[in-house]
């Protein structure tokens, strides 16, 4: 799904009326309608009440056409002003005065004492305060009233986007206002589905409002979301064999971090990978062995610690030679020798490298390094793992701008493609290209869950998908196997092995239905 930014869909609006003649008004009134068929849907009886609060811009104007399009359908109703009157837009007038017409009264939101007893007994609120426009924090009356808002036990429709909410980047201003519905207008925007604003969101619904179908095909857009129907595997074609599925290389584990080899190689099989060879420290060895069936774990050197020793990368790079694919360091630990390892991997793999967990931590303290991969590099950090890739301390800021710009532009500058996991991954491409997942819970906060992450993205990856692909399917499917977990054993008992248990599931919603 394309995500478009405030300016381009300004521009696209302005189009679309001095251009190709379309009316502001009539979109106006065609988002209105949408915004108040969205809240009478949620009305529970004849008799119920609707709140309105709008700003003096074009989206306050949307909401005064929400309350005209209620009124003549004899629902009750009070529609409150937080702006000026004399900034209001022209097209935000010509619905206040349609809106008088019918005997509304545009009601001064600070001259309305009772506006806390309304909304505390109203049955639905529709937040029409600001639009895509904003970009500075909340204040006086608008704040005031998207507090009141937030407090009321009324359903809550936004229009456009909730008010508070950055468009472009998902950033919260000072406040937000928290919907349970979204109704946003012609195309869904980043901060619809970036965090933390996604979160004040709720249901996003794109509402088509008349915008000239050329227009919207011909719209550019370097942010997506990946929702349903966006991720297809092919049917397996019948005369293959386990070869034609990858031969995936994963390295990992250490004393006290036997789990994390065994979760990630698990995975890879689940996800459809042909062959998956698993090097261990020889201390684990025994363990992962007795773990794994269809895997095939291998002994490396290791120190006294039971870690990897700088022994083990010539095994690590003959073993390389043959895969298709290679992901280290889920639960390797932390030392000179993995750093080592790490960093003779990165200069001499020349198949996809997968760095997770520790590959990253080791990367984070040379990330110059990645300048002289001749390989495809994914990372895959949580948001403290990011912060080390950056050099940000620990208490420091990891996005003073927006995840979805950090993300773009470390995957940019180093030529990776990086993989920031959170409650909406987010997927950013060396060309510049984002993309927000927008499957997964708070059910997979557990640990192992992105053990099981890498596995996957590795088994795409080593199926000779193309990466980008590979690596949005296994990000989208992970999530959607959490949710299922989480829909089956709630959201507090969904573990790692959980997770890999249900890929099978969430592996056959996406199958295509195009036979080969």
């Amino acid at each position: 799904m394309k995500l478009i930014k405030s300016l381009q869909m300004r521009d696209i609006d302005r189009y679309a009326t001095d251009v190709l003649g379309v009316p502001a008004t009539l979109l106006m009134t065609n988002a209105a309608e949408h915004v108040a068929v969205t809240a009478m849907d949620l009305l529970r009886d004849k008799g119920a009440s609707v709140a309105v609060f709008c700003g003096s811009g074009n989206n306050g104007g949307d909401g005064i056409a929400a309350a005209v399009y209620l009124l003549k359908r004899n629902i009750k109703i009070r529609c409150f002003l937080t702006g000026s009157c004399g900034k209001m837009t022209p097209d935000a007038l010509e619905m206040a005065r349609r809106y008088g017409e019918l005997g509304g009264v545009l009601e001064d939101f600070s001259d309305a004492p009772d506006a806390v007893y309304y909304t505390s007994r109203c049955d639905v609120i529709i937040d029409a305060i600001f639009g895509i426009g904003l970009n500075t924090a909340l204040r006086g009356d608008a704040l005031d009233a998207v507090r009141l808002i937030n407090d009321s036990p009324a359903r809550v429709v936004a229009a456009d986007i909730p008010s508070g909410v950055e468009a472009d980047t998902g950033n919260i201003l000072g406040d937000a206002v928290r919907a349970d519905i979204t109704v946003t207008f012609s195309f869904a925007k980043p901060g619809h589905f970036a965090e933390p604003g996604c979160i004040c969101c709720g249901d996003v619904r794109v509402a088509d409002i008349g915008i000239p179908p050329e227009l919207m095909e011909n719209a550019s857009a370097d942010c997506f979301a990946v929702t349903a129907g966006d991720i297809s595997l092919p049917h397996r074609r019948k005369d293959t064999h386990k070869g034609d599925y990858g031969r995936d290389l994963i390295i990992s584990g250490s004393i006290g971090f036997s789990g994390a080899p065994v979760l990630s190689a698990k995975a890879a099989s689940m996800t459809g990978a042909g062959l998956v060879s698993l090097g261990v420290p020889e201390a684990i060895y025994q363990i992962a062995a007795v773990k794994c069936d269809e895997e095939m774990p291998f002994p490396l050197p290791c120190t006294a610690e039971g870690g990897l020793s700088g022994l083990a990368v010539y095994a690590i790079l003959d073993r390389l030679k043959k895969a298709d694919v290679c992901l280290i360091g889920p639960g390797l630990g932390q030392s000179e020798s993995i750093d080592e390892i790490v960093f003779s991997l990165i200069k001499h793999s020349k198949v996809p490298l997968i760095l997770d967990a520790d590959g990253i931590n080791a990367v984070s303290r040379n990330i110059d390094i990645l300048d002289e991969a001749e390989c495809p590099i994914v990372l895959t950090p949580h948001a403290g793992e990011f912060k080390r890739l950056r050099g940000i301390a620990p208490e420091g800021n990891a996005f003073s701008v927006s995840r979805t710009d950090e993300a773009r532009g470390f995957a940019v500058q180093h030529r990776c493609i990086l993989v920031l996991k959170g409650h909406r991954t987010i997927t950013a491409l060396p060309d510049g290209t984002v993309y927000i997942n927008t499957t997964g819970g708070p059910a997979m906060a557990k640990g192992g869950t992105g053990d099981v992450l890498a596995g996957m993205i590795a088994a795409l990856i080593g199926q000779k998908f193309p990466i980008k692909d590979a690596v949005l399917a296994a990000v989208y499917l992970h999530g959607l196997a959490g949710d299922m977990c989480a829909a089956l054993y709630g959201e507090y008992s969904v573990a790692a092995s959980s997770i890999i248990s249900m890929l099978p599931h969430a592996i056959s919603s996406v199958i295509s239905s195009l036979k080969k």
